[in-house]
């Protein structure tokens, strides 16, 4: 095969880049945004050197763990066009252990989550028909109710306590700057085709900076300071092993790793009208797993297949694997580059606030849209309303967890996420199927 739809293809270079830079315009924002919030999470200020180190690695290992996706050595490697960006499925649970055990615990757990992610590779075909869009749907809408709050208090002027002390938390010049970047981004997202319509959230950040300028939002001296070329150094944050936070991360690779298994189902059905075999889907959960465990090592956060850009591959046609490689290597020189980082680091919070309302949001509706495809009998609904409630509940209330002992339980129940996540798994596993609603 020589055609579009064969993933060994490679198209005429005129052709390929434009194509590369499509799938990095889609996965851009989305990829640095953790990165950010957990760079807050941990007190980083926003333009800080670390600020700037940990968007610098989240473009940098997205590459590198792309490149394990495309290229791939030995097992490791669906050999298919699958971009690799930081997760945003690790936040509620990367957040809380930053806050209580720091960032060397976070980077320890990171590491070893990544390698029993890589584990899970050889059993991942086993336990697929644990993870029913029933679950899988509930999860992603629990990810994204949990991450909306954040983008509220970006757009009002900043997460944490510190922020909203400051005067000007949630003055009208805030919202003025998100609602920018929302109004820019829906128009762009619905009146144009194209690179332009896949970049649109881009370009709504894009046109949210320029205007936040003459209102003196924007200070440049990050910018000036950073370097023109940097190596990641391992072990930059130190490493730590807790065991609570090794549990926590290791039950989210579980999540991730199915929705990997999603992403490279959908990229050879919508690209080549084909099933992925099993290799595929195994190589695939390989390279996720590898790729976060490098970046643990470096600094980085975990990482995952990014949806929208199998929504491209379905879109353009293109299932070329050297499209994406190339898109890869873009993201790397950018990583390797602190004044890329630094540029995005330099961004108002507010603006930003506008493009996480708009993703986060996004998450949710992913989450919805996995659940329409779910039989509403008493079954499913009884497995929604118990891990939802409860899930949701735990995060919100964690108090109710103060006499549960030891520190480790506590810290995963409170988490939300977790509960909600082995509760839909458990009572899917075990309620008996019924016929009607």
């Amino acid at each position: 095969m020589t055609d579009a739809r064969n993933p060994d293809y490679a198209p005429p270079m005129a052709e390929a880049i434009p194509l590369g830079l499509q799938h990095v315009l889609a996965m851009f924002v989305s990829n640095f945004t953790p990165a950010i919030i957990i760079g807050g999470a941990a007190g980083f200020a926003f333009g800080s050197s670390d600020a700037i180190f940990l968007i610098q690695m989240s473009m940098l290992f997205a590459g590198i763990a792309t490149l394990l996706q495309t290229i791939g050595f030995g097992p490791v490697g669906a050999r298919l066009p699958v971009m690799q960006g930081t997760s945003f499925a690790f936040i509620p649970v990367m957040i809380p252990i930053v806050k209580t055990a720091g960032m060397a615990t976070l980077f320890g757990s990171i590491v070893i989550a990544g390698i029993f992610h890589t584990l899970i590779g050889t059993i991942i075909g086993r336990i697929r028909n644990w993870f029913p869009p029933l679950v899988t749907g509930l999860v992603i809408v629990i990810i994204g109710l949990m991450l909306i709050p954040i983008g509220i208090e970006y757009a009002a002027g900043g997460a944490g306590d510190f922020n909203k002390g400051k005067p000007d938390w949630g003055s009208a010049s805030h919202w003025f700057q998100a609602l920018v970047v929302i109004v820019v981004a829906l128009g762009v997202k619905f009146y144009s085709k194209g690179i332009l319509s896949s970049a649109a959230i881009l370009v709504g950040l894009i046109v949210g900076y320029i205007v936040s300028i003459p209102m003196g939002s924007v200070s440049f001296s990050g910018i000036a300071n950073a370097a023109w070329f940097a190596l990641p150094q391992p072990f930059s944050y130190g490493f730590e092993l807790n065991f609570a936070a090794i549990i926590a991360m290791c039950l989210m690779c579980i999540i991730s790793a199915i929705e990997t298994v999603g992403d490279i189902s959908g990229i050879t059905k919508g690209g080549a009208g084909r099933e992925a075999t099993d290799k595929e889907l195994s190589g695939g959960t390989f390279a996720d797993g590898l790729g976060t465990a490098v970046a643990g090592v470096f600094g980085g956060l975990p990482n995952t297949s990014f949806s929208q850009n199998v929504g491209l591959v379905s879109l353009t046609g293109v299932m070329s694997r050297s499209v994406v490689t190339l898109g890869a290597v873009f993201l790397i020189i950018c990583g390797l580059v602190p004044k890329v980082g630094a540029i995005v680091s330099s961004m108002p919070i507010s603006v930003l606030g506008g493009g996480v309302i708009l993703m986060f949001g996004m998450v949710v509706s992913a989450g919805v849209n996995m659940l329409s495809d779910v039989n509403w009998n008493k079954r499913s609904m009884f497995i929604l309303a118990i891990s939802l409630s409860v899930g949701l509940g735990l995060k919100m209330v964690p108090e109710s967890m103060q006499h549960v002992g030891g520190h480790t339980l506590p810290l995963l129940l409170t988490s939300g996420l977790l509960p909600a996540a082995l509760l839909a798994v458990v009572l899917n596993l075990i309620l008996p199927d019924e016929q009607d609603g």
